[in-house]
């Protein structure tokens, strides 16, 4: 039976995509986070519910080394014949920060790090591994988006390399607001699923490379990680109603999770390469993302930094995008 990887599969979310991918699509999970008790918990209700094979492996996305470390354990079960070569990796893991910036420990802002940069690593070491129509998703965010409402919440740090915003706020700089980078780290999320895409077109592989935005849910890091009062607030149907009626993009975390699982497996977006769905009160829609995420030479710029902060190798380049 084929696998699937998610990272933060284990709750909110990426629990409910978990769920569905084993009771509607039957696969084989390998669930990715940085809690290995948590995960075995959730791995052995999904093995004895669904009747599928749930692995766990150790992996902070937010550290280079333990994506590499996770990435090892991953690769050592596919060698050892314990699990089939990846259908699909669901970069689902995300944060979003209130207070002062931080730091990870490769010296990099960590919303930055956490959402983008990590996952971006994880792509780029497991590609080969991943099945011919297999696919790559990542979980953005509206907030990408400066045009719409949801992006008029936080707004975009637009103008600003990959490089300046892993390193913003050091050596005496203002950094930028960490609603900002929130929202940026999803934009270049969006940006890379799409230069992915034009890479893998382009060297005839068949893998498709899918950007998903869940809406304003529970499950996601934008409400997740706010103060208690304001995501308690956020869920009352009042404060929905009012978001909803100024245009902010609503999901559910059941039926969000559902629909990423959708994106992820389902024959029906086979198509979806390069494309943007989004959970919108209540359907699955494809949708344009923002002006910026079509941006070409910004993209193949961020492609060419992005190598570089995650310190990728020659010999780590993936022989489907060559």
């Amino acid at each position: 039976m084929a696998t699937i990887l998610i990272t933060g599969g284990h709750s909110g979310l990426g629990l409910e995509c978990s769920k569905f991918l084993a009771s509607k699509y039957h696969y084989n999970l390998i669930l990715a986070g940085r809690s290995p008790e948590k995960m075995q918990v959730v791995a052995s209700e999904l093995q004895q519910t669904y009747k599928v094979k749930v692995s766990v492996i150790k992996m902070d996305t937010s550290s280079l080394v333990s994506v590499r470390s996770g990435v090892a354990q991953c690769l050592a079960l596919i060698d050892k014949g314990e699990v089939d070569n990846l259908q699909a990796i669901i970069c689902n893991a995300g944060v979003r920060f209130n207070g002062k910036v931080s730091y990870t420990a490769d010296g990099y802002e960590e919303t930055y790090a956490t959402n983008y940069l990590g996952h971006v690593l994880l792509t780029e070491l497991l590609l080969d591994k991943v099945a011919d129509n297999g696919r790559i998703v990542f979980t953005a965010s509206g907030t990408h988006d400066p045009d719409t409402s949801d992006g008029k919440i936080m707004g975009i740090a637009a103008g600003v390399t990959a490089t300046e915003l892993a390193n913003t706020g050091k050596n005496g700089a203002k950094p930028i607001s960490l609603g900002k980078m929130y929202a940026t780290s999803k934009l270049d999320m969006i940006a890379y699923v799409y230069e992915l895409d034009r890479r893998l077109s382009k060297s005839g592989s068949s893998i498709l490379s899918i950007a998903y935005d869940p809406g304003a849910t529970t499950g996601t890091g934008f409400l997740r990680n706010m103060p208690k009062p304001l995501q308690w607030l956020a869920e009352t149907s009042f404060m929905r109603w009012v978001m909803k009626r100024n245009g902010v993009t609503m999901g559910e975390t059941i039926l969000s999770g559902q629909f990423l699982a959708a994106v992820s497996a389902d024959k029906a977006y086979s198509n979806g390469s390069g494309k943007y769905f989004q959970s919108n009160n209540g359907k699955l829609i494809e949708r344009r993302s923002s002006k910026l995420s079509y941006d070409q030479q910004r993209a193949k710029k961020l492609w060419n930094d992005t190598k570089i902060l995650i310190h990728l190798q020659p010999n780590e380049v993936s022989k489907k995008i060559q």
